[in-house]
C-alpha cells in the first residue's frame, strides 16, 4: 500500500510544538533545494557560507532551546563527502550557534548499524515523519507515522547512531584541511 503523502508545509507546526526533542536523520548525498540556492552556488565557487542568525529556522531553534527543548541531527556522509554533504557541513555552524547539535556519521558505519535508508524527523520520540525524496533529491512529500513499532525502530536507530557520530565542526575541519 502506498502511504498518503502530505506536503512538507503540513507538518511545519511540529517544529514549534514539540516539547523535548526533535531529531533528524539525513541520509542523502545532497538535496535539490540546496543545489538550487544562491548559497550553494557561491559555495561551489569557493565562497564559504556566512551564518544566518535571523533565518526563521535559527530563530525557532533558539526559541525552543530557551524553553529547554533540543534540536539534533545525524548526517550520514560519504568518504570523501559529496559537494552536497560538504555544503551541509559548511552551513552547520550557524545552526549550531543557534542551539542545534549536528553530528556526522560515515555511510559505512550507518550501513553497519542498519540505520534507515530514508530521511526522517522524530519529535519527542513519539511522532515519526518520513521524508519521501525522489532520485533527483527533491522532497515529494512526507508521511506522518505513529505506529508504535515504527516509532520505536526510529528511536533505536537514533540511539545507535548518536554516540558514534562526530560533531560536524570536527569533521568539517578535517575535510577542509585535506582539500
Amino acid at each position: 500500500m502506498v502511504p498518503a503523502l502530505l506536503p512538507f508545509e503540513d507538518i511545519t507546526h511540529l517544529f514549534a510544538e514539540f516539547q523535548h526533542t526533535a531529531f533528524r536523520l539525513e541520509t542523502r548525498r545532497g538535496y535539490a533545494s540546496d543545489r538550487e540556492g544562491v548559497r550553494f552556488q557561491a559555495f561551489a565557487r569557493g565562497v564559504l557560507p556566512e551564518p544566518q542568525p535571523e533565518h526563521p529556522w535559527n530563530v525557532n531553534v533558539r526559541a525552543k532551546a530557551e524553553q529547554g527543548a533540543q534540536f539534533s541531527r545525524v548526517r550520514i556522509i560519504d568518504e570523501p563527502p559529496t559537494d552536497g554533504q560538504r555544503f551541509l557541513m559548511a552551513t552547520a555552524a550557524g545552526n549550531v550557534e543557534a542551539g542545534e547539535d549536528i553530528r556526522v556519521l560515515p555511510r559505512a558505519e550507518a550501513v553497519r548499524l542498519e540505520l534507515p535508508a530514508y530521511d526522517l524527523w522524530l519529535f519527542d520520540s513519539r511522532t515519526l515523519v518520513r521524508l519521501h525524496i525522489d532520485e533527483d533529491d527533491v522532497t515529494t512529500g512526507v508521511e506522518v507515522v505513529d505506529d508504535p513499532a515504527e516509532v520505536l525502530a526510529a528511536c533505536r536507530a537514533r540511539d545507535r547512531a548518536w554516540p558514534l557520530a562526530a560533531p560536524t565542526a570536527e569533521v568539517w575541519a578535517r575535510v577542509r584541511s585535506s582539500a
